[in-house]
């Protein structure tokens, strides 16, 4: 009976410390914040290279993409029509990394058939979240399905002129979809390179922030580029205290979208430093 409390006992003690490490290693879990990357970051690569990558970069989440070859041995790429065994080994190589899919986008279907499909296989994959930006016409199909599915969806915004390129549109769409699941992902870049001031934008968002793509830039123009988080002009601070105020919960993906061949280095960087704002945040 000794033996067994002393086991008990040091159980509980590893426990304790792995947790204590985890928090101070991703204190912005306390705020209920997956910070992890899109895949997109890595689309020089396999899915599987992506995935080393990320975890690389002491992230454990991952968005991904569809179109990334899968690659680790999996034929195939990673669409959402991927045959229900492919899906298996994907699960499988995430698990094998240590890893959690969380979301998959950008993607759009062409059809009500295909807009189930994309459901199905966010189910099937334990996705929380769909980005998208659909066509105006499929908005109430798509509350609907994610009303059945119970799975996030967030209507992304690329940069002027695209479509959704200001808030305003985007939170039309989500009144149009009809669904407490429908939502935004907040790219925060492509916001600075339409010339709109992000926090402001954030506000606008409030109560209906499902993702976020998060990034920092050189410049607010068209051309800019990412840059380790905090040494841009896109206030970052600013931008998480924002999130934290509205008390977001919800992944982060790191969008690194510069220096493809070696970002991971970057990715890594700002990921740290978004962990020294984090601990500064009111």
């Amino acid at each position: 009976m000794r033996l067994n409390k002393q086991i008990w006992s040091a159980c509980l003690a590893l426990f304790m410390c792995v947790t204590l490490v985890k928090a101070q290693d991703r204190p912005e879990e306390k705020l209920g914040w997956e910070l992890g990357a899109q895949a997109y970051s890595f689309n020089h690569y396999t899915f599987a290279e992506a995935l080393d990558k990320i975890d690389s970069c002491k992230l454990k989440y991952v968005e991904a993409f569809p179109g990334q070859t899968i690659g680790g041995g999996i034929e195939g790429k990673m669409d959402f029509t991927m045959s229900p065994e492919t899906r298996k080994q994907v699960l499988q190589l995430i698990k094998d990394k240590g890893l959690t899919l969380v979301a998959y986008g950008v993607v759009n279907a062409d059809s009500p058939e295909g807009w189930r499909q994309l459901f199905e296989f966010a189910k099937a994959m334990g996705i929380k979240n769909i980005n998208t930006e659909p066509k105006q016409e499929d908005l109430p199909l798509v509350g609907k399905l994610a009303n059945e599915f119970k799975i996030k969806v967030s209507i992304h915004n690329h940069p002027n002129p695209s479509h959704y390129w200001s808030p305003e549109i985007v939170l039309n769409a989500i009144q149009l979809a009809n669904s407490k699941y429908v939502g935004a992902c907040a790219d925060i870049g492509h916001w600075v390179r339409s010339g709109l001031d992000i926090v402001e934008c954030l506000k606008k968002y409030k109560g209906h922030i499902n993702h976020v793509h998060f990034k920092d830039l050189n410049e607010k123009s068209p051309q800019a580029h990412d840059v380790h988080w905090g040494t841009g002009i896109s206030d970052v601070k600013a931008v998480m205290q924002e999130l934290k105020n509205q008390k977001f919960k919800g992944m982060l993906s790191a969008e690194y979208e510069y220096n493809w061949l070696s970002n991971s280095a970057d990715i890594a960087v700002s990921a740290a430093n978004f962990r020294k704002i984090v601990k500064e945040l009111k």
